[in-house]
């Protein structure tokens, strides 16, 4: 096995392959989806795509197939999660201060949350044509893809690379992991903070296939004029939610599937564990206390040896 990373996305990309010719095509594969994703739906980038579409909210846009697809998997996840994974909260993110990349909001002072009392409201009706490629954003909001479109690239990467190279390869965006390629076990070390060596402590368990996501409230925090902030916010409310769990870790069939899960289980506070049984869809769960719940399946923790 041989592996390879660099920075990416305001995170750090991994590729791991079975087959030790694959890893130049592999890193130069994952190098420029991830270079094409960011100008696609970059919420940070002025001249991305997904910027100009919200430029111009209340218009008819048209968009890449690639925006389209995006889209259309941020949608489909607002319904698989209830509600709880939203992509209209671009607005509401960038009200409480993540407004920029998470290394500028964390290097900034404290922030002046830019907005009125928390108040309940319906979701906002997203106008996609996949067929035309013509996007509506409503008037007033800004799409927010951070829940999804990572994840999808990994998925996408890591099948691209498999098909073209025939190699088991694991892909990692910042923590959204995605297995394509001849069963292999991959062994992965479930962190909060994606950014900690790998060496750092932590339980390890083994994916054949599919994906793994960790969703957490415990590292994308910064201080505003109401208190210390997180990046996961209740679409009900347009704030952070309470936090019930520190982190939340799922496996699934695909990474976007697994990240949607864990960060509906965030939001879902504690009936997280009762919906994630009804999905049959196993999870480890850690309380803002530290305490770790198992569901699903997922099996007990255990250490690298």
């Amino acid at each position: 096995m041989r592996t390879t990373s660099f920075a990416a996305l305001g995170t750090s990309a991994f590729v791991a392959v079975a087959d030790d010719d694959a890893l130049d095509h592999a890193r130069a594969t994952l190098e420029r989806e991830v270079r094409g994703l960011d100008a696609v739906c970059s919420r940070f980038r002025a001249d991305s795509e997904l910027a100009r579409a919200n430029a111009r909210s209340g218009e008819r846009v048209d968009i890449s197939p690639q925006l389209g697809e995006l889209v259309s998997v941020a949608l489909r996840a607002r319904v698989t999660s209830h509600g709880c994974v939203d992509p209209t909260l671009g607005a509401d993110l960038r009200a409480c201060g993540y407004d920029r990349t998470f290394a500028l909001v964390r290097s900034r002072g404290r922030w002046q949350i830019d907005c009125g009392p928390a108040r309940l409201r319906p979701p906002q009706p997203v106008e996609l044509d996949t067929e035309n490629l013509t996007l509506r954003v409503p008037a007033g909001v800004e799409l927010d893809l951070g829940a999804t479109a990572k994840a999808w690239c990994a998925d996408w990467s890591a099948d691209l690379i498999a098909r073209s190279t025939g190699s088991s390869v694991l892909v990692s965006l910042g923590g959204d992991i995605a297995v394509a390629g001849p069963p292999a076990a991959w062994p992965i070390r479930i962190a909060e903070d994606h950014s900690a060596p790998l060496a750092a402590p932590g339980p390890v368990v083994e994916i054949t296939s599919g994906g793994l996501a960790t969703s957490s409230t415990s590292v994308r925090r910064w201080q505003t004029d109401r208190g210390e902030a997180h990046h996961i916010l209740d679409p009900r409310s347009g704030r952070p939610v309470p936090e019930t769990w520190r982190s939340v870790s799922v496996a699934a069939p695909t990474c976007v599937e697994a990240n949607v899960a864990a960060t509906a289980a965030i939001v879902l506070g504690d009936e997280a564990p009762s919906w994630l049984e009804a999905t049959a869809t196993p999870a480890r769960l850690v309380r803002a206390n530290g305490r770790v719940s198992f569901v699903s399946g997922w099996p007990s923790d255990r250490r690298a040896a």
